[in-house]
């Protein structure tokens, strides 16, 4: 049985609506087209595909700004007044083969070309704009081309969206599919109401649109389940780390896990945008908290931590080293020196192996500096918060992230972290030789499970 062909979808609607936006969206490509303020800023038809794993669906056209449809439908009836009657595609046709087309009407004539060779056509408008003549006359001379029309409305989360005006103005012109599909913002379930929507238009291609949205949807899993093990990855790595120092170096050393901390922060930052598919450009200025993948609002101060509801505890680490504890063995148990030498000499093996050197090292004047739990609950809180923008975020937004309202999910710290507590060894500031450690692994895991039940 022959595949179904690829749908040739056009996009059309006045200029600045937001065609390429939508684009940009859909595609998940922030590069796609230019997008700009000024009139007329795509000038040319550009066209790309979208499909599955398996084979294409969907070929896209990005189509130039329609600018005087009043004019152009006075000229096509002064072009049909006399001679034969002639259907909305003939009367087409004719105007397309005018000089007209290429001077005077030369922007709308790549439109109405593109549509003929088109199976349908998404008619993208702005939801801001009121109701205007120029946009009935707009949709009359589409409809001249004899293919179906699905109405989308954009920036409908804006204050001034009129979208109400627009479903009444439509369903007079008998357009009652009508999609809100806002491009910065794209609901949940936006793709799947447009292409659903489409399906209805052109049963034909039912089949193949339907294989593209369980595509998007598993494509969507897989992003979000890289992203949670991303961020699991980095609460493992923090919670586990152990910095054996001397007292005298303590505040060096200090500085220097803190500055390791931000680092890690802001890997797995960059690769949380990497894995949505968005510039770090994109969502960095200086007037933001996110500044070139990095947080403005310095991880150790007390003010990320109260803005995120997290109270930072009156342990050593408060106050010139928010942010840290200084433990003497796991669970802040502090040991005599014949304990220690006592352990060592009747410890097992594998008990040797896993606290041998740190008690050596305690047994030696060191101390142990590690992140405190406030500091992992607010790793914890921004990374998930970045996680929720960019999974609402359309690739048409052009306004930096913005980092508000950061709360903390829980108070205390999740079991795996509290496990991963007594392991130094699963930290990378000890090293790469245990990252792919088993056990670290399944401890990764199981945070990132726990992380999944609060989407």
């Amino acid at each position: 049985m022959p595949k179904t062909p690829v749908m040739q979808l056009a996009v059309v609607g006045h200029t600045n609506v937001g065609k390429t936006s939508l684009l940009r969206t859909l595609t998940r490509d922030s590069s796609f087209g230019e997008v700009s303020h000024r009139h007329s800023t795509t000038r040319h038809v550009e066209r790309v595909r979208l499909g599955t794993a398996s084979q294409p669906v969907l070929d896209l056209y990005d189509t130039p700004g329609l600018e005087d449809a009043m004019a152009l439908l006075a000229y096509i009836g002064q072009l049909t007044e006399t001679g034969p009657a002639l259907d909305g595609p003939a009367r087409i046709e004719l105007f397309l083969s005018s000089n007209a087309a290429g001077q005077r009407f030369e922007q709308e004539a790549k439109v109405l070309r593109q549509l003929l060779k088109s199976d349908a056509a998404l008619y993208v408008i702005d939801a801001r704009e009121p109701v205007l003549a120029k946009y009935r006359d707009e949709l009359a001379l589409l409809n001249m081309c004899g293919k179906p029309l699905l109405p989308v409305l954009n920036f409908t989360h804006s204050p001034q969206q009129q979208t109400s005006a627009w479903r009444e103005a439509l369903a007079r012109l008998s357009l009652h599919a009508v999609i809100c599909f806002d491009s910065v913002s794209p609901p949940e379930d936006g793709e799947q109401g447009l292409y659903d929507s489409l399906a209805l238009l052109r049963q034909d291609h039912r089949a193949a649109l339907q294989e593209l949205q369980a595509w998007h949807q598993q494509q969507g899993r897989q992003r979000a389940q890289a992203a949670r093990l991303q961020i699991a990855g980095l609460l493992v790595d923090v919670a586990a780390a152990r910095l054996a120092v001397r007292p005298e170096q303590a505040a060096s050393e200090l500085q220097h896990l803190q500055q390791w901390v931000r680092q890690r922060e802001q890997a797995c930052t960059a690769r949380l945008l990497d894995i949505y598919a968005f510039d770090q450009n994109e969502v960095s200025a200086a007037e933001v908290p996110l500044e070139s993948g990095r947080w403005s609002t310095d991880l150790f101060s007390s003010e990320a931590l109260a803005d995120a509801g997290i109270k930072l505890g009156s342990g050593a680490a408060a106050g010139a080293a928010v942010g840290f504890g200084i433990d003497v063995m796991t669970g802040g148990f502090s040991l005599g020196m014949g304990t220690l030498l006592g352990g060592l000499i009747g410890g097992t093996a594998q008990w040797s192996r896993r606290y041998g050197k740190r008690m050596l090292h305690l047994a030696q004047g060191h101390e142990e500096l590690t992140v405190s739990d406030a500091i992992l609950l607010l790793l914890q809180a921004r990374q998930l918060h970045l996680l929720e923008i960019l999974r609402k975020r359309g690739h048409a937004a052009s306004e930096s992230i913005q980092i508000a309202d950061i709360a903390a999910r829980q108070e205390q710290l999740p079991a795996p972290l509290k496990a991963a507590r007594s392991q130094p060894h699963w930290s990378s500031l000890a090293g790469d030789r245990h990252l792919q450690d088993p056990e670290r692994n399944r401890c990764v895991e199981q945070l990132a499970a726990m992380s999944a039940l609060h989407d």
